[in-house]
């Protein structure tokens, strides 16, 4: 009797794993690796709502390859090794099928190393710096010429712009950013005394000292700007010193490359009102496919009041292009999926088409907002089409020569067109 228990038990033990087995593998899992706390958090949880919007809206259409999709979430909580760690165990232990993830370089760079050891698909969707090209990463916001260099061409041009102020957060991306800037500013004959460069540390929170020197330095007779690379929740004390001590955008105008809706939201824009902000989409453009997308958010969040961004059209555009290249490879399976991915179009949120390029990086308008008293962007300026974002600065010694290519014969992130060689991934 206790031999024909044990067996039953067995029995029922192995088919009860069987039917979870089969369960998981009926599903598709999108991993969703963005701060959820810490300093991030107030730019990334939005980014976590609009992955599971997009699964959800997915689901309605039957899933993909007959399967649903199931989000897992996990919260590296605004703490870089932690992506890398967080990767892993979305990979490794719940077995994803595609991540979307990341806010700062930081962080990205901390998971790279994972996604191509384990041979993962992230896909990226906040604008950065450029200087990489993954075969594991899909770049869906803006590199250095699809919003760094034409912001900076619209304060030099239009608004006859003389000194620079270079305002970033201290780690990957403003320190790249200002470096590609800086050379670009001298190449264009700005003295190395006319720029001013700055970085404070994450949550930075006392900026009194560092407002009064941009006021002392655009004081002294030429038209001065701030392009801001600031990122997460210090932007809301700089932006209220700057109110504090007077600098209104037609003194000093400040162009924002990320700040957005979302970021002003909790902010009293009145002082802000003029100045701008750069990226590839404003919640303030019209166009139907924005109007549905708008709708279907705050339907979704139940939530009248959440606004949209840029890095959420990103997340948007993104998820789109997977779910095709999924259906157009016939599998999830990374490799397939990846070379899919190339060539890749769908309707942006603009009006427009996104186009995968094969250096993995997105072709995009770009637009220039002044920001407005109820903390939306009026689009001031924008490019005649799209910009295909370029992996390698035109403007950076070590850069210029070098190109990304994922399709054959080249199939390289950072391919020497000089040499014709491949250098491999710099992590």
């Amino acid at each position: 009797m206790k031999m024909k228990t044990l067996v039953s038990s067995i029995a029922l033990a192995g088919a009860t794993l069987v039917a979870f087995n089969i369960h998981a593998a009926d599903t598709i899992k999108v991993g969703v690796l963005h701060s959820l706390s810490g300093t991030m958090a107030i730019s990334e949880t939005t980014l976590k709502d609009t992955v599971l919007m997009m699964v959800a809206e997915q689901n309605k259409k039957g899933g993909l390859l007959g399967k649903q999709l199931e989000a897992v979430v996990v919260d590296p909580a605004s703490n870089w090794p932690l992506f890398a760690e967080k990767g892993r165990e979305l990979l490794t232990q719940e077995k994803v099928d595609v991540i979307f993830g990341s806010w700062t370089s930081v962080s990205r760079k901390s998971v790279l190393p994972v996604l191509e050891e384990l041979n993962g698909l992230m896909f990226y969707p906040v604008q950065y710096e450029g200087e990489e090209s993954s075969k594991n990463v899909f770049y869906t916001g803006a590199a250095p010429n699809q919003q760094a260099i034409p912001a900076v061409n619209y304060l030099k041009d239009d608004l006859e712009v003389e000194r620079w102020v270079l305002a970033g957060t201290d780690y990957v991306y403003p320190r790249t950013t200002n470096k590609i800037l800086e050379a670009y500013l001298k190449a264009n004959g700005v003295a190395a005394e006319d720029i001013m460069i700055n970085y404070t540390p994450f949550g930075h929170s006392d900026w009194q000292s560092i407002v009064s020197d941009i006021k002392k330095f655009g004081s002294e007779g030429k038209k001065t700007a701030v392009v801001s690379t600031i990122n997460g929740d210090a932007n809301v004390p700089f932006y209220k010193e700057l109110g504090n001590q007077g600098i209104s955008a037609e003194d000093i105008p400040v162009v924002a490359f990320s700040v957005g809706e979302e970021e002003l939201s909790g902010l009293d824009t009145a002082p802000l009102v003029g100045h701008l902000a750069a990226w590839n989409y404003f919640q303030s453009v019209e166009s139907d496919d924005n109007a549905e997308f708008i709708t279907q958010w705050k339907a979704f969040t139940k939530n009248q009041d959440r606004v949209t961004n840029d890095p959420m059209e990103a997340t948007y555009i993104g998820f789109k292009m997977w779910a095709n290249a999924v259906t157009e490879a016939g599998t999830t399976d990374v490799d397939a999926v990846e070379q899919a991915m190339i060539g890749q179009e769908t309707s942006n949120l603009t009006g427009g088409t996104a186009v995968m390029n094969k250096n993995h990086h997105l072709s995009k308008p770009v637009l220039i907002g002044e920001i407005q008293d109820d903390g939306q962007f009026e689009v001031v300026w924008e490019t005649e089409g799209v910009v295909p974002g370029d992996a390698w600065s035109d403007f950076l010694p070590g850069s210029m020569d070098l190109i990304s290519d994922w399709t054959a014969p080249i199939k390289c992130g950072n391919y020497n067109t000089k040499t014709k060689a491949c250098s491999g991934q710099n992590y």
